[in-house]
């Protein structure tokens, strides 16, 4: 007897005993890509004439947990306009498992960013179930424009597979910023006055309005208009550019003074606007004084007023310090005349004998002093005539105790004579 199968299945029939047969695999098996089999067995005897039975089995490939989710797309784009309400669903990404059962079962989440300043628990959230994404508040294009991040999916077989997709959110400008004019400034303070001269050409350029849009694309794009002026057909402003030219000559029968206002308008819907004023002064040249058309504020009086304050006390204490050193001048040039005119004496004409004699300071000085006495000879009195200090340079303090010294000496000396 002889058993046999058909050739285009991954089975053999191996003999094992004497009419036994087994039914193995000839190669491994995969159930993604068949999962059953139907197998027909031929029995046949060695007899004249053969006979041969057919029996039929159907073999079931059960599964194994060897493939990972994979993801419709490698990477997802998303629009979401700004302004967008909360829990917004703004798309959804999808992902497939080709086993079965548990196996094929998939659950989504969010891989943390590569940026740790995003704040993407704060921004998006997932369905683990069906993988939809939700925003989770308000986005602005002015704070953030694009961002990214990766979704995971996860099968629930042992040990689970997984599989990453890039999903990247674009968040779409709306209109909501209005033109912001950086000059002239807008802020309140004082207006910034242009000069003309009058004997500019048609076309002379005043002044430029410089504004910007925080929007985007055509929301961004903006023009300018002349809304109101003192005197209409003077002035003109070029739409696309802000600049503000002369549009004829200027006459002497013109005002100096003139005030314009121009309208500064984006291209968004709807559209919004801002308005710059501006202050312009028609002068016989550029060498006339300018005079400002506002008064000035008062932060900048009482800041003048404060300079003149500090210029006045420090001319004061200049003036005084310059008295004090002249006062100082002229006292130590007094005193020094003083000295010189105290110290100068005449000394007698005739033969005075000298003698040196030892006078130890007893008042102010400090150290003892030689002096030479002239008396004058052949006198029955004897009488001092000339005291002279031996040391010409005394310091002019130590001049009343020499005179007191001498006075001294002299009542002793005419004593000691008469006596």
């Amino acid at each position: 007897m002889v058993c046999s199968i058909q050739n285009n299945i991954p089975f053999l029939l191996k003999p094992t005993f004497k009419n036994f047969y087994a039914l193995v695999t000839e190669r491994p098996l995969d159930r993604e890509v068949r999962s059953e089999y139907n197998i027909t067995i031929t029995v046949t005897d060695l007899g004249t004439p053969r006979l041969e039975t057919e029996y039929n089995i159907t073999v079931l490939i059960s599964d194994v947990n060897d493939n990972a989710p994979a993801f419709t797309q490698t990477s997802y784009t998303l629009f979401v306009r700004e302004n967008n309400s909360p829990a917004l669903h703004i798309g959804s990404v999808s992902a497939t498992d080709r086993d079965s059962g548990t196996n094929a079962q998939v659950t989504y989440s969010l891989l943390p960013p590569q940026d740790t300043h995003l704040p993407l628990a704060f921004l998006v959230s997932i369905n683990a179930d069906n993988g939809h994404l939700f925003a989770l508040r308000s986005l602005d294009y002015e704070a953030l424009q694009a961002f990214e991040f990766r979704v995971v999916a996860t099968d629930r077989g042992s040990p689970a597979l997984s599989s990453e997709a890039l999903v990247r959110v674009l968040v779409l400008d709306a209109n909501d910023n209005s033109p912001f004019v950086l000059y002239p400034l807008q802020n309140g303070s004082a207006p910034c006055t242009e000069l003309v001269p009058r004997a500019a050409e048609p076309g002379y350029l005043v002044t430029k309005v410089v504004a910007v849009d925080g929007d985007s694309g055509q929301n961004a794009w903006l023009s300018f208009q002349l809304l109101k002026a003192t005197e209409p057909g003077l002035f003109r402003v070029w739409a696309h550019n802000g600049e503000v030219r002369t549009a004829r000559l200027l006459s002497e029968r013109d005002a100096a003074k003139h005030r314009l206002v121009v309208l500064v308008k984006d291209n968004g819907e709807p559209p919004r606007s801002a308005t710059a004023t501006l202050h312009v002064l028609l002068v016989d040249g550029f060498s006339q004084p300018y005079l400002p058309l506002p008064e000035a504020a008062p932060a900048q009086v009482q800041a003048d007023s404060l300079t003149v304050y500090l210029v006045v006390a420090l001319a004061s204490v200049s003036s005084l310090f310059l008295f004090s050193v002249l006062l100082f001048v002229a006292v130590r040039l007094c005193r020094r005349s003083r000295a010189a005119s105290v110290g100068r004496y005449s000394v007698p004409e005739g033969p005075f004998p000298g003698h040196l004699v030892d006078v130890s300071g007893t008042g102010t000085l400090s150290q003892s002093y030689q002096y030479e006495v002239c008396l004058s000879g052949g006198s029955e009195t004897n009488e001092f005539k000339f005291l002279k200090p031996i040391i010409p340079n005394l310091v002019q303090a130590s001049i009343p105790v020499i005179f007191k010294t001498a006075y001294t000496f002299r009542t002793h000396f005419l004593g000691h004579v008469n006596s």
